[in-house]
């Protein structure tokens, strides 16, 4: 009797493997997508114990969000800001950085755009000059504000999470000491303020919207750091670092170097988030540009997972929610702090899932598709 051939003998199937990146794609997509909808299930138990409608309160943001486009340009005013200092969080934490010091350097980067304007102003220098002055001054400032958080945790061994967070809190001061004092504009009888700026020297909306160029900076700085931090040698050498740094020193990196220069950009990004505060949203320097953008870039840039293209959409997300405060407040008589609630519960919750990186089971079993 003869044995079939080994062309005869039916192959079993074998289930298509997915690459490792594919995976971590798969990971950066689902496990912060269930996050949000745990947070939206328990933030719902949260409004059945006062009382109140989940369906309607989702249903107004929605209205409030997205539903017109008053609401849609309203979101994305709101989401400009969000995404300088998502950038301002996610550019260290590829190095493995955690910084709190964005909302420090937006006030001051704020503040020091409208104090150099003051002179430019009362000296006749043209706007189209001005102006870019103002912007590279307040990046100026932030980055050198947050870059001493990462030069205090290279060379002095400081804990760079709390050194930028007490940075914020004496920014937060500084700006109120000169605001309230020497630069008081007389005029600002109800809220302490610098000069105002005149009505030239205001950054204007994009055409055709009541939204300001704050945000089509937003979108192209975001792409540029995507780039940088993806596609060259600085990128990944932070990348490097920020996974292993004892194997980045002993392959030579300059690891103090891409510390620096990692919380100078992301300073930078906040700064320049400030500038448009003042020159396009409240047009003078006051206690408003301690707004907490700073504090919710950080729950952006966790959804994101740090990656700078995805965060412009989380951003516009919590823009979204921003947007819809007041008419949540209105029509079902709750405090405006309801949506700080609900962005506590998503930062927990985000926290609590970074546990599930790697763990997966559908992942595994696509892991494991070649062994049967």
């Amino acid at each position: 009797m003869s044995l079939p051939s080994a062309s005869s003998v039916a192959r079993p199937h074998r289930k298509p493997r997915l690459d490792p990146r594919s995976l971590a794609l798969i990971e950066a997509s689902v496990i912060p997508m269930g996050a949000l909808l745990a947070s939206a299930l328990i933030f719902s138990l949260f409004l059945l114990m006062l009382g109140k409608d989940p369906i309607r309160f989702f249903s107004l943001v929605w209205t409030g969000g997205v539903a017109s486009s008053f609401s849609i340009q309203n979101t994305l005013q709101r989401a400009a800001p969000l995404i300088l200092t998502g950038l301002a969080f996610a550019v260290p934490a590829r190095i493995g950085m955690t910084l709190l010091g964005a909302e420090g350097a937006l006030v001051l980067g704020g503040l020091a755009s409208a104090l150099i304007a003051i002179p430019m102003m009362l000296g006749g220098w043209p706007v189209w000059l001005g102006l870019p002055i103002m912007a590279l001054t307040a990046m100026a400032v932030g980055g050198a504000w947050v870059g001493l958080a990462g030069w205090l945790r290279h060379y002095r061994g400081v804990n760079e999470t709390i050194s930028s967070l007490l940075l914020t809190y004496i920014a937060v001061a500084i700006m109120n000491f000169l605001v309230e004092g020497v630069f008081r504009d007389p005029g600002s009888t109800n809220k302490a303020s610098t000069m105002p700026l005149g009505p030239d020297w205001r950054v204007g909306d994009i055409p055709g919207t009541s939204v300001h160029w704050g945000l089509a900076t937003g979108l192209i700085i975001a792409a540029l750091l995507w780039v940088l931090m993806e596609r060259t040698t600085f990128g990944f050498s932070a990348r490097i670092a920020g996974g292993n740094l004892r194997a980045a020193q002993a392959q030579g990196l300059p690891v103090g170097r891409l510390a620096v220069a990692s919380c100078a950009i992301a300073g930078a990004c906040a700064g320049l988030a400030g500038f448009f505060e003042v020159a396009a949203v409240h047009g003078q320097a006051n206690a408003s540009l301690a707004a907490q953008y700073g504090f919710t870039g950080i729950l952006v840039a966790f959804l994101a997972r740090q990656n700078p293209l995805a965060v412009v959409p989380v951003a516009f997300l919590f823009g979204a929610l921003a947007a819809s405060g007041g008419l949540i407040q209105r029509r079902m008589e709750m405090p405006d702090a309801t949506m700080l609630v609900l962005q506590g519960i998503i930062f927990v919750t985000l926290l609590t899932s970074e546990s599930l990186y790697g763990r997966l089971p559908f992942l595994s079993v696509s892991q494991a598709g070649d062994r049967t």
